[in-house]
């Protein structure tokens, strides 16, 4: 039985683990979430009630939380990229740079698109100052981090990169990274190149209008 993934493509954290999947082009099936599927809304729910997708399905094995489904991914479903590295310490130092760019570069860039969803131009101006507070100091960590480096952890993609590249996506939407961070442009430039993120994106494309700040015409 082939794997089910079931999510939606413009979600970052869904398009995190179909990164992982394209990486090693691994055979999945790709169930969406929305309003035109509610059979595949439905069976989400009852396999995974807390309502926060992606969920992988593999047999009768349920896998839900983005990093965990790779790494389960990396143990099972093995390919010719290793998204964890062999060595412990430094597969640490993949775990905690996925840790970065999700808690302290997506859920920054959360703040302002929850307050755009609510419709108060009030809480919206919040959302977005709160947003580019939190992202200015994500982005000149990241600067330093990533002087020498073609990717997160070093020379190889690693989850840490799968992390990456949809959280730089749209947090550079919500607040556009500065000039002062030439090695973060260029690093989210060379994520958006590579091809297993080119298609995540490609395929997110037809549902741009769903961004509640309005997407920028670019990327």
């Amino acid at each position: 039985m082939s794997l089910v993934l079931y999510g939606h493509p413009f979600s970052s954290y869904t398009q995190k683990v179909i990164i992982a999947l394209y990486e090693n082009a691994t055979p999945f099936e790709f169930r969406c979430i929305g309003p035109e599927t509610p059979e595949h809304t439905e069976d989400w729910l009852r396999r995974w009630p807390i309502k926060k997708f992606p969920l992988l399905l593999d047999g009768n094995r349920e896998v839900v939380e983005t990093s965990i489904i790779i790494e389960y991914l990396h143990l099972v479903h093995p390919g010719p990229v290793a998204l964890l590295p062999p060595d412990p310490l430094a597969a640490l130092e993949v775990r905690f740079l996925d840790r970065v760019f999700d808690l302290h570069v997506m859920d920054a860039a959360q703040h302002a698109v929850n307050g755009a969803l609510t419709g108060d131009p009030a809480r919206r101006a919040e959302g977005v100052a709160l947003s580019q507070e939190k992202l200015e100091r994500a982005y000149a960590w990241a600067e330093g981090h990533l002087a020498g480096r073609t990717w997160a952890a070093g020379a190889d993609f690693t989850m840490a990169d799968c992390a990456a590249a949809p959280s730089l996506f749209y947090a550079d939407w919500v607040h556009p990274i500065a000039e002062a961070h030439p090695g973060l442009r260029a690093y989210r430039a060379r994520l958006l190149a590579r091809p297993s993120v080119a298609r995540a994106v490609d395929e997110a494309r037809p549902f741009r209008p769903l961004f509640p700040l309005g997407a920028p015409d670019r990327d």
